[in-house]
């Protein structure tokens, strides 16, 4: 696993591109876990600041409950506007911020809402060019790829790194 800013260090052009993908639009799409496993889907907001990325919830959603339970997260960047660079995803484990001093930081009310900082399994960038579909993955440990499938054709892989 991975902070946002290790993410960034080890995949500069990936990272940018993410991050540009997920600030065109205000709401995206989280995936967390039920207690009985289910996936459960949120709307969500997500900010990025000083190296990391985080997320806050209303006090005692059940999306709060869900990470304060069990951290794995999906997150998908709001699908919508293909000017906006393709199709953006992280996954992940959110951790809960309870520090007052780091609360008081991200301006959060205390007492009000949650705040859950995300560290990153997995970073995908999906689009399309003329007939090829490519998506760019990174994952820590086995850095960056990119498999390509040209006119709905077998998938070529490329290592990046």
């Amino acid at each position: 696993m991975a902070t946002w800013q290790e993410f960034a260090a080890a995949a500069p052009s990936l990272a940018e591109r993410v991050h540009r993908r997920f600030a065109s639009a205000e709401t995206h799409i989280l995936a967390t876990l039920r207690r009985d496993g289910s996936p459960r889907v949120s709307g969500s907001e997500v900010d990025f600041r000083e190296g990391s990325v985080y997320l806050g919830s209303m006090l005692d959603a059940v999306k709060a409950r869900d990470l304060r339970r069990d951290g794995r997260f999906a997150l998908h960047a709001a699908p919508g506007d293909p000017a906006a660079g393709g199709d953006a995803k992280l996954a992940g484990v959110a951790t809960e911020v309870t520090d007052p001093a780091s609360l008081a930081q991200a301006e959060a009310v205390a007492g009000g809402s949650h705040l859950f900082h995300l560290d990153v399994r997995e970073a995908v960038m999906t689009w399309v060019e003329g007939n090829t579909l490519f998506a760019e993955s990174w994952q820590p440990g086995r850095g960056l790829v990119r498999f390509a499938r040209p006119d709905n054709g077998p998938v070529v892989r490329t290592e990046l790194d």
